[in-house]
């Protein structure tokens, strides 16, 4: 593996990586994993109290076989999603499942259901490996990767592919995921990595900023345009993040809510100027466990409203699911659309439907991004219109703690893991596109 690293840290251009392609590959590398022993440690317990450093661990992996179309990426950095979260704890469900099902599906996919799980849906990095049938990439390219793996197999997926019944996401659904120093990825999920971006930086956007994509931009999700009024739930989070920059970029208002005045900064860093701090403003959509609020909800809208001269939003941006989505059905404008996913705060929604139904409004589900998608993502990346929302990189080992920070809501933006990357700051080929974005880069940064 040392070999592997000293060829790339010695590598002043792209196309001296090459010699990757004539290095051994390791027969084990170092991984995050969850353990399958492990996955009754929290029975019992509340999700707050669930801590995912109890569970993810970092151990020796065996390096899995090539397939046809698959690619080995020797990782440098990664990125903490709360995909990782919800694995770390066992929620909702045990991810050993997923890799049993997966492994039921051919002799190929069996090399993923293992008692152990490496973790991880971001990565940024340099191909070591191709298997039979890849043509486009090749050992040396430096890439990122997004995190859908479809199979294609079946009619359903080949207009969209997150349409596809064998659709799963990479690092949550199947093994050998981006938290670690190799990683085993399909060749369609590869992008070219943002010459401008360090590897932490690089890692960071990838699942993310893909699905904001879908979510509000893409016409399988709201299809947002010049002058909406969009309400960005966790504007200045991982996601919501994403989500606020595209709406600027793309002429819209954004509306951003956040939990605090230095969230509410953040927002500001990026251009937006409506802003709700909902803690400071007091909300709570649910008088207790069973009960919500509309008056609350008429409360959110009127604020909305004074922040906008009137104007409700045209599309409202959901992830927090059960907590906010009563309110966001109920805030979205007649005719309006709420799209939605994730739900971090619980996935049994409920709101009224009269809401809904008498005013024409539509709920719209997404899921990541397909590969088109996500590739127009990164394009905007590579372009440096939309920028990385790191605040702050753990070293591989501690990659439990940075979970942990995003399961209590600690962070901003991204939290980022470097992988092989002995330090941060490495990886830039583009000096005068970075020297322009620089601020932009770095505008969440808080250490």
């Amino acid at each position: 593996m040392q070999k592997i690293l000293d060829a790339i840290l010695s590598a002043d251009s792209p196309g001296e990586l090459a010699v990757l392609g004539a290095l051994p590959v390791p027969e084990s590398y170092r991984g995050v994993v969850v353990r399958k022993e492990d996955a009754g440690m929290f029975e019992g317990m509340a999700s707050a109290e669930k801590d995912p450093r109890r569970a993810l661990r970092v151990q020796e992996v065996a390096t899995p076989e090539l397939g046809p179309g698959e690619a080995l990426v020797a990782v440098m950095a990664s990125a903490v999603n709360y995909n990782t979260v919800w694995t770390s704890i066992f929620e909702p469900v045990s991810t050993f499942g997923f890799l049993e099902r997966y492994g039921r599906l051919s002799p190929l996919t069996r090399r993923h259901d293992l008692p152990y799980h490496v973790v991880g849906s971001d990565l940024a990095g340099v191909v070591l490996r191709t298997g039979p049938a890849v043509t486009v990439w090749k050992p040396g390219d430096e890439v990122v990767a997004h995190c859908l793996s479809v199979e294609l197999e079946s009619p359903d997926g080949h207009n969209d592919t997150l349409l596809d019944p064998e659709q799963r996401i990479w690092g949550f659904e199947t093994n050998f995921g981006g938290l670690a120093e190799l990683a085993l990825v399909k060749s369609n999920q590869l992008m070219p990595k943002p010459a401008h971006l360090t590897w932490e930086e690089a890692a960071s956007p990838g699942l993310v900023n893909s699905t904001a994509y879908r979510q509000l931009v893409s016409r399988n999700g709201a299809g947002m345009k010049l002058g909406d009024t969009v309400l960005i739930w966790g504007a200045s989070g991982g996601l919501g993040s994403y989500a606020t920059q595209l709406a600027l970029g793309s002429g819209a208002t954004p509306v951003c809510v956040v939990s605090s005045p230095a969230k509410a900064e953040l927002c500001r860093r990026m251009g937006a100027e409506l802003i709700i701090d909902r803690s400071a403003e007091g909300y709570r959509f649910w008088k207790d466990e069973h009960t919500q609020d509309p008056r609350e909800w008429k409360r959110f809208g009127a604020r909305i409203r004074e922040l906008t001269g009137g104007a409700d939003p045209d599309i409202v941006f959901e992830h927090p699911g059960r907590e906010t989505f009563g309110a966001s059905v109920y805030v979205a404008r007649k005719g309006g659309t709420i799209v939605t996913c994730a739900s971090t705060s619980g996935f049994l929604h409920q709101y009224d439907n009269r809401y809904l139904w008498m005013n024409v409004k539509r709920i719209i589900g997404s899921h990541f991004a397909n590969y088109r998608e996500a590739w127009e993502a990164n394009r905007l990346i590579q372009l440096g219109r939309i920028h990385p929302t790191l605040s702050k990189t753990y070293r591989l080992e501690e990659t439990g703690q940075a979970a942990h920070d995003v399961h209590r809501n600690a962070h901003q933006g991204k939290v980022g893991v470097l992988c092989l990357a002995p330090q941060e700051g490495l990886g830039v080929r583009d000096r005068e596109l970075r020297s322009r974005h620089e601020q932009a880069i770095n505008r969440f940064r808080t250490s």
